[in-house]
């Protein structure tokens, strides 16, 4: 009896527009109970139109409908600013109605991005944003969490949070107005999310990681591009993260380096990164830490700097210096690994690798070094 129901039912507008102004009236005492209560049901009402259930039918007129009439009542931003504002089952149906909005496409669409990620770059990234500061609260962290990786599906929505610079209470930078060239002090909003990870509840910890993987994993070259430019602040940052107190992000971490230098778009970052003396020592501290699985994803970028075959003179120093100690070391490492075949084999290639170092270290070839770090020390010298 779907028709029926559509009899009922009231415009996307008129839910739209109710929504916008239970949502002004959030938190407004004495009646924020009912308020709460009200938004509810609303939410929930949008979430049928857009979704539709196993009872009920929606059509693409309907959702092209609503989805126009957020647009044009601004609700997006509302709603992700006052997400955590609402009722539990409410966050929810948000965060439905945030991801079915987000990938509506009409029926005559091009091939581009989807209407409202276009929208939202273009005309007001603050929805981005508002949705990244959702993990200051855990009430507001998995929701937001699950919308942002919906919109970064979509390099745009990525390049939003990695070049906007704004300040709280300030315009975000549109998609226009990006530069990659421009080196960044740290401040905007995806530098956040180093503290969110390493400084946040478990829950926050975890959630904002996830997405902060999407972000540097999802679109290649837009992150190849950044890294370049913002190479020593971000390896500072994100070498930090590390040496974390907490074994999940220590480990979650180090898993993430290891992708991130052996993807083959960053070759040149990889190349810089392992160019650094520090950043050996970093992973050879890793080896020697007391639990197995932060050894054995550390095991995974230490090798990147010994299969290196152009190491600078300081990766070099260092590997001549503790080369007896490390062709003791090696053969017992993780012995237990007995049915890993592939680790096995590269112990072996590491060790023989290791024994084959100059008495001396060697200055690498010129051309191999400013292959290596040409694009990082023209990026930083801008």
């Amino acid at each position: 009896m779907a028709f029926l129901w559509r009899n009922r039912q009231r415009p996307p507008s008129d839910v739209v527009r109710t929504i916008k102004e239970l949502l002004l009236r959030l938190g407004e005492a004495p009646a924020a109970a009912k308020v709460e209560d009200d938004l509810a049901k609303q939410l929930a009402q949008m979430k049928v139109i857009v979704q539709g259930t196993q009872e009920t039918e929606t059509t693409p007129e309907q959702v092209h409908a609503l989805v126009q009439a957020t647009v044009h009542e601004d609700l997006l931003y509302e709603l992700a600013r006052n997400l955590r504002h609402l009722p539990f089952q409410a966050r929810k149906d948000t965060q439905t109605i945030f991801s079915q909005i987000l990938r509506f496409r009409p029926a005559q669409a091009n091939s581009g991005d989807p209407p409202v990620i276009s929208y939202i770059v273009h005309n007001h990234p603050e929805i981005i944003v508002e949705l990244c500061r959702g993990y200051e609260s855990p009430e507001s962290t998995m929701p937001c969490g699950a919308i942002l990786r919906e919109a970064l599906k979509f390099d745009v929505c990525a390049a939003i949070i990695l070049y906007d610079q704004s300040i709280e209470g300030q315009p975000a930078i549109r998609l226009t107005q990006v530069n990659p060239d421009i080196p960044q002090k740290g401040n905007g909003i995806f530098w956040r999310f180093f503290h969110w990870i390493d400084k946040s509840s478990f829950e926050v910890s975890a959630d904002s990681f996830t997405t902060f993987r999407d972000i540097l994993t999802r679109h290649k070259s837009l992150v190849t591009s950044y890294l370049t430019t913002n190479f020593d602040l971000f390896f500072s940052r994100f070498n930090a993260l590390i040496q974390s107190s907490s074994y999940v992000t220590k480990r979650q971490s180090i898993k993430l380096l290891g992708e991130i230098l052996l993807d083959r778009a960053n070759y040149s970052v990889m190349m810089a990164y392992v160019e650094s003396g520090e950043n050996l020592k970093l992973c050879m501290q890793l080896l020697k830490d007391d639990r197995k699985m932060i050894q054995y994803e550390g095991f995974h970028v230490f090798k990147v700097f010994v299969a290196n075959p152009n190491k600078s003179v300081a990766v070099q120093r260092i590997l001549i210096n503790n080369r007896d100690r490390l062709l003791k070391f090696l053969p017992k490492f993780l012995m237990d690994r007995t049915d890993d075949d592939q680790f096995t084999d590269e112990k072996s290639f590491l060790v023989r690798q290791i024994e084959l170092l100059p008495q001396e270290p060697i200055e690498p070839a010129r051309s191999a070094q400013e292959s290596s770090r040409s694009r990082v020390n023209t990026a930083a010298a801008a």
